[in-house]
């Protein structure tokens, strides 16, 4: 017998010309898959696509559970549409499987699977559903409902998957966008206001009730995109008249202002824990000989500068140390430029005296990781300008320098004893800015 019985349905179900188009593209389908062969499908993989694309083939979810209920009747868990997959459920087992859903409901979704194609009803001549077997047991014959054009269309469906989480992606990220637009033009307003500076404000605020209310979950993409980019212009303007009113004071705040901020200066963990271990317990100096050379190396600087220290507070300087200057302007601005350029790269409006290469390097010390502790400390220790330059020295050099912190620390220790400068910082610089 031919897999093309059963054309036409049973009962009072009339035969459309849908019936013979969806019978048809299936022959059609499974003939090609013959020919050149093709993979099978994971049927549960396969439902999850189907479940992401369903708007694609204006399926509810309730059909979904329909069809889930169909699969979970066939035994095999690859789907081969090389040939008809027929399972024959009786509506009473279908409703056990769909949580009790009714006769009636489930009428009607397996009415939507059929003519949206992705099954075909399989009638028997009294319109009830079984198999008829052999006399060894097998199927010969089944009445029922056939899965095969679901495996056939797996390409489809999965491109249709595809497209839906390309959009679910898409439209999350747009909402995002808007909910953090809101954010910052309320935050900026309420701040505009309670600082009591000038500016349209109130006027803001109209704008910005416009474009409030709650972001409904079924928007399509495009009047997200467009609430988002009206958002996006009227922050640039709340942003732009709260920075048009801040002073030149306000805008070089020193980094104390924002000692609440967690900020980590990346010190090499190594040489921390070599500096723990090097201190002294019990009286007594702890070994080192067993710590990598490089951390054996810091470690040994660091002892060697707490023992200076120590001598300094006790004795006083001594007198056989060259006096190197710490706080005083050491150059020229134009000879620290020439030999660090890179920091003109962080300056807001160029760097044309002290006072611009000081803000800059307040800016570029975060960057590199140095913590606020650390900088305050270099700049307490060499002063202001030093410190600013020796920021420049090391953003010029921060490629073969694994932990600029670190590294400032170490040359704070030395400034605080007299032992750092940084003339010979800028020339070594000059020199190889040279060759």
């Amino acid at each position: 017998m031919t897999d093309r019985f059963a054309t036409s349905p049973f009962g009072g179900r009339s035969l459309s010309h849908a019936i013979f188009a969806v019978q048809e593209k299936t022959a059609r389908a499974r003939e090609k898959l013959n020919e050149t062969g093709g993979s099978q499908p994971e049927k549960w993989a396969l439902l999850r696509s189907l479940t992401e694309a369903r708007a694609a083939f204006f399926l509810s979810d309730r059909t979904i559970a329909v069809l889930e209920a169909l699969l979970s009747f066939y035994p095999e868990t690859m789907l081969d549409g090389a040939a008809p997959l027929i399972v024959f459920p009786s509506n009473a087992e279908l409703s056990l499987r769909t949580r009790g859903m009714s006769s009636a409901t489930i009428r009607r979704h397996l009415a939507a699977l059929v003519e949206t194609g992705l099954i075909i009803r399989r009638d028997s001549p009294n319109g009830k559903r079984y198999a008829r077997r052999g006399e060894t047991g097998e199927i010969e014959h089944a009445f029922g409902f056939d899965l095969s054009p679901l495996a056939l269309r797996a390409d489809e469906i999965e491109a249709h998957a595809v497209q839906a989480r390309d959009l679910a992606r898409a439209i999350h990220r747009v909402r995002s966008e808007i909910t953090i637009h809101l954010r910052d033009i309320s935050k900026t307003i309420h701040a505009g206001l309670g600082e009591e500076r000038a500016g349209d404000w109130m006027g803001y605020a109209d704008e910005l009730a416009a474009l409030s209310g709650r972001v409904s979950r079924h928007l399509p993409l495009e009047t997200l995109q467009t609430r988002c980019d009206s958002l996006a212009k009227l922050r640039t303007k709340v942003e732009n008249a709260y920075l048009d009113t801040l002073s030149d004071k306000e805008m070089s705040g020193t980094d104390s202002s924002f000692e609440r901020h967690i900020q980590n200066s990346n010190i090499d963990p190594n040489f921390e824990r070599a500096r723990e271990k090097g201190q002294r317990q019990n009286g007594e100096p702890v070994p080192v000989d067993n710590m990598p050379g490089r951390t054996v190396a810091m470690t040994k600087m660091r002892q060697r500068l707490d023992s200076a220290r120590r001598t300094v507070k006790a004795t006083g300087p001594v007198d056989d140390w060259p006096k190197l200057e710490t706080k005083s302007i050491p150059m020229p601005l134009d000879a620290v430029l020439s030999a660090c350029p890179q920091i003109r790269n962080y300056a807001r409006n160029g760097i044309e005296d002290w006072r611009d290469l000081m803000q800059t390097a307040g800016l570029v010390r975060s960057m590199l990781g140095v913590s606020p502790d650390a900088w305050e400390r270099a700049r307490d220790a060499m002063g202001d300008i030093n410190a600013s330059i020796t920021i420049a020295a090391i953003l010029e050099r921060v490629g073969e320098i694994r932990s600029p912190g670190g590294y400032l620390r170490a040359l704070t220790d030395r400034a605080e004893i007299g032992q750092y400068s940084v003339i010979p910082v800028i020339k070594a610089l000059n020199g190889e800015g040279r060759a």
